[in-house]
């Protein structure tokens, strides 16, 4: 079976040109050398930690495999890709030789390069399934797209894809649930790994978001209140929010829900956050008595929600970029 590859351009397609006029195809990471130099793909790798030691070991693997592979998988004969973002567009070609570590061909800055004869005619996106323009969205450099050859295959003979179905649209939408879930279980993960006064600081610069004036409680024995909330700046105005913060991996229980009830100001609403979850009769006594309790996964959602209103400090201790997909 012939291979299919998605080759990126570059960081802006600026290597398009080029590759047009060279036939060819190239990418970067200059450091880490020619890598034909070395016997195994360990070695390469054990390279790429020393070289760049000072990025995150996740990134130094991942680039020195984008470069192996291209270098050792991509073989002549296979199939090939590239996508022009301006004219929503992909070149298609085929590999005519083998590679080579060339800084001269188009830049030192691109120096793995191999050849390839670019067909004449472009594909556009539009004209391609829906499972097959969300697969080929990875973020990668260099990835195989073997499942859908066979759909660029067919419009290069002038014919035409499937046209979309229910079942497509029914996997974008999975697709998007999968992908904003895994981004909440990331965030997830970054809250829980705080520390308890900054995440009693989190809790707090979410209030604020929420137009709340806070008082935060010195670091100390743990008296039921960690946070107290309230609309005006002196504390006189209902409501008022008493806040304890409880986090750790252990369940809180219903006894500690009775502290922050019976804790001063006796008459404020309630507000427990426990990143550990809570007990069935500390959920019980909380409905009996109208706490509001915030767990894990509860407290990201909320966060999520109000982070642009949050302070800046705030944000520091959970920095997150905004990523918008479709509805």
């Amino acid at each position: 079976m012939t291979k299919w590859w998605l080759v990126r351009a570059g960081d802006n397609n600026e290597l398009i040109p080029e590759w047009k006029k060279k036939n060819i195809v190239s990418i970067g990471w200059p450091k880490l050398g020619n890598p034909s130099n070395f016997t195994s793909r360990e070695a390469f790798l054990e390279n790429a930690h020393n070289v760049y030691e000072e990025e995150k070991p996740g990134r130094r693997v991942m680039w020195a495999s984008q470069v192996w592979r291209f270098s050792s998988e991509i073989a002549v004969g296979d199939r090939i890709i590239t996508y022009i973002k301006d004219k929503r567009e992909y070149m298609v070609g085929r590999i005519t030789g083998n590679y080579e570590f060339n800084p001269a061909l188009i830049s030192d800055y691109y120096p793995n390069v191999i050849h390839v004869e670019w067909e004449e005619q472009q594909i556009s996106r539009d004209d391609l399934s829906e499972k097959a323009k969300n697969s080929l969205g990875s973020i990668s450099t260099v990835f195989r797209v073997d499942d859908w050859g066979h759909e660029f295959e067919l419009l290069l003979q002038g014919n035409t894809v499937i046209p979309p179905t229910s079942s497509d649209e029914g996997e974008t939408e999975t697709i998007i649930d999968d992908f904003v879930e895994k981004s909440l279980t990331m965030i997830q993960d970054r809250v829980d790994n705080l520390g308890h006064w900054e995440m009693q600081l989190l809790v707090s610069g979410l209030l604020q978001a929420m137009g709340y004036n806070v008082d935060e409680m010195k670091k100390g024995p743990d008296g039921g209140v960690d946070i107290l909330a309230y609309k005006d700046a002196f504390g006189f105005e209902q409501p008022i929010i008493k806040v304890q913060v409880k986090h750790r991996k252990s369940t809180s229980s219903s006894p500690e829900i009775q502290q922050l009830l019976g804790a001063h100001p006796v008459n404020a609403n309630a507000l427990f956050v426990s990143t550990g979850g809570f007990t069935s009769p500390a959920i019980t006594v909380a409905r009996q008595h109208n706490v509001k309790l915030l767990d894990l996964e509860s407290l990201v959602k909320i966060i999520v929600g109000w982070y642009d209103k949050m302070p800046n400090e705030t944000r520091s201790l959970l920095p997150l970029q905004r990523v918008y997909i479709p509805e």
